[in-house]
């Protein structure tokens, strides 16, 4: 009996999880939009890192370099120098090095906040703080960009990040055609939690190319033996190889949003 309780109760658990997450991506994706049209006479692929992790400079970096390609690295700047799930995360001289490279440095927040569970003011004074440490550390360098940490946000919170930053980056394991919403882009995780493999990443790949869409993929970590929210070297190798030859324009998301000609942002304002 208690066996039956107990796998009861897993279940139930597991249905509101599904329940919960369902309703957070629907309210996000439907409310707070900013639509742009995904307008472009070559596809586009974007390379995305979240939480900068050392191997996301070095090795993956590497890989890109190889084919010419630069990356967008969302960054938690309290996060610098610290040891997380996702392995050793960047220096200073790690991003200066990415920068002097031509790759790009997006916000993610200064503490990694959890977008949804997180209230608004605590979440926005998290993301100035992460750009008041990106001008202590890096001066004359700003966030352009955006990715939310961890969850969906909701519409507020959409509504106040829009001014200051070109575009802000979610998830949702899809290319952004047609239509897209600046306020939360589609990006594809490469990672073993979703248990990914090179044949749907070229099926993928194929689909952003035949719309003329622009596809941003996402990873963490870039090691042998990756967490579960990175991937292997080969692995990442094998996408970026493709990607190539696919035809699409690799370009960081910055770059990508000044091709399809998204107006700029306002700065940020300090405290």
């Amino acid at each position: 009996m208690e066996r039956r309780v107990q796998n009861l109760m897993m279940y139930l658990n597991s249905l509101l999880s599904r329940i919960t997450g369902k309703y957070q991506r629907t309210v996000a994706e439907r409310f707070s939009r900013r639509m742009v049209a995904i307008e472009t006479s070559v596809p586009i692929i974007s390379f995305t890192f979240d939480d900068a992790p050392r191997t996301a400079f070095a090795t993956a970096g590497d890989i890109l370099k190889a084919h010419g390609a630069r990356a967008t690295f969302f960054v938690s700047l309290g996060l610098i120098g610290s040891e997380t799930e996702v392995g050793s995360i960047a220096s200073r001289d790690d991003l200066l090095h990415a920068i002097e490279d031509g790759d790009e440095l997006g916000s993610h927040t200064f503490d990694h906040w959890d977008t949804w569970q997180t209230p608004t003011e605590k979440f926005i004074e998290s993301v100035v703080k992460n750009k008041e440490a990106l001008d202590r550390i890096l001066p004359g360098k700003g966030f352009r960009t955006f990715a939310y940490p961890i969850s969906d946000p909701r519409p507020a919170l959409k509504s106040r990040l829009e001014k200051y930053f070109i575009c802000c980056r979610g998830g949702g394991q899809t290319p952004n055609v047609g239509m897209a919403d600046l306020n939360l882009l589609k990006a594809f995780f490469l990672d073993r939690r979703n248990k990914i493999d090179i044949n749907l990443v070229r099926k993928l790949v194929d689909y952003n190319t035949s719309c003329r869409g622009w596809l941003i993929f996402a990873t963490h970590d870039v090691t042998d033996s990756p967490s579960p929210y990175g991937c292997t070297p080969k692995f990442f190798g094998e996408v970026v190889e493709y990607a190539a030859r696919s035809g699409a324009l690799l370009l960081p998301v910055g770059k990508a949003c000044d091709k399809l000609q998204v107006p700029n942002c306002e700065p940020m304002p300090s405290k």
